[in-house]
């Protein structure tokens, strides 16, 4: 069973597009121990993933909830994996060292040289400096970890400078996705420079993998491999059974986006999980009826019922803005894959069609 552990209500940056309310709120000792036994009580691996607000504020609880997590995989013979997301400021030689040691996947959020545009610290100033700093000693440690980027409008004009000075860290692998919810607000112009800004991208990732040293670029790459593979259902958004939120104080939810709303808790840490009311839960996220006659239904996010929460406040409602990027970034991979087949066939089998 895999869930995610918000071990924290706090965060110690204030960026400008999150949409998450700050409080000092913890999990107890008890909800983290609870947690990490009932990850083990299905399935034939256990996989906890360590979120916040920030994680690392409460990093006591990631050594806790590892420490229990491996003497029940000792016990029980099933193996147990840990991610993490963080925005790095409280990264140290001593975490990754252990966090190494046990293989926890870090993905850094880190918009690259244009993190000032939009992730300072609680008193309004740049955090660039210091998760730059934090950036090279992960990779140090974890030279496969991911960069996280969420590109809000005023970051923008920034986006593929932003993406290349990754790259030139030593990044080669890189998430990003727009900004979505109440606190950005998008304009046709907006849209337009990031088109402009995603085929500098699309250029520079091309050259990059012609010269025979590519990197893995999502949205890009995730495409480029959703088309050649074809339509998974299984992969499709699952509301509460591929990966369940943990809120700080022990209740089960449907995704990120439902914590608090009793329509979309099935439980908790202590008692278990409502098979029945979970079930319910996942029969509301369907094909929203608005992409039922699209082409590219089967390619793009319409599914994922938290996106569509925060853009829209209805799980099977899309936003105008996610269908407009969805469409962008398809049309770009696909007009990416295309040159990339014509240049060098072999290799671009041999990287998105090994089998």
């Amino acid at each position: 069973m895999n869930l995610t552990l918000h071990l924290t209500e706090s965060c110690n940056m204030d960026c400008s597009y999150c949409t998450h309310k700050k409080t000092p709120v913890r999990m107890s000792e008890a909800v983290v121990d609870a947690a990490c036994d009932l990850a083990f009580s299905a399935g034939r691996s256990a996989g906890l993933c360590f979120f916040g607000g920030e994680p690392l504020l409460e990093m006591p609880l990631i050594y806790r909830a590892v420490s229990r997590c491996t003497a029940k995989s000792k016990e029980t013979g099933i193996p147990v994996f840990y991610k993490m997301t963080t925005n790095g400021t409280l990264l140290t030689e001593s975490f990754l060292t252990f966090a190494r040691g046990v293989k926890i996947g870090i993905g850094l959020s880190f918009e690259g040289s244009a993190q000032d545009c939009c992730r300072v610290f609680a008193d309004g100033s740049g955090t660039f400096g210091a998760v730059e700093e934090k950036a090279k000693l992960l990779l140090k440690y974890m030279p496969r970890s991911y960069a996280l980027m969420t590109i809000a409008p005023q970051a923008v004009p920034q986006f593929a400078d932003a993406v290349k000075y990754l790259y030139q860290l030593g990044f080669r692998n890189m998430t990003a996705t727009i900004a979505y919810g109440n606190r950005v607000h998008w304009t046709d112009e907006d849209l337009a420079l990031l088109e402009v800004q995603m085929r500098e991208i699309a250029a520079f990732y091309e050259d990059a993998f012609l010269r025979g040293e590519p990197f893995y670029f999502s949205p890009i790459d995730a495409k480029i491999s959703d088309n050649l593979r074809g339509f998974n259902p299984s992969e499709r958004c699952h509301l509460g059974f591929r990966q369940m939120p943990v809120a700080t104080d022990g209740r089960l939810y449907a995704c990120t986006q439902f914590i608090g709303d009793e329509a979309y808790c099935f439980g908790d840490v202590f008692t278990g999980i409502d098979r029945e009311k979970q079930k319910a839960v996942a029969m509301r996220a369907s094909e929203p009826e608005t992409c039922k006659e699209c082409a590219l239904r089967k390619r793009c996010t319409n599914s994922c019922g938290c996106m569509n929460r925060l853009e829209t406040g209805n799980e099977n409602i899309v936003s105008a803005l996610q269908c407009s990027y969805e469409r962008m970034t398809i049309a770009l991979a696909d007009e990416t894959a295309d040159r990339l087949f014509a240049a060098n066939e072999a290799a671009f089998r041999k990287r998105f069609m090994p089998k």
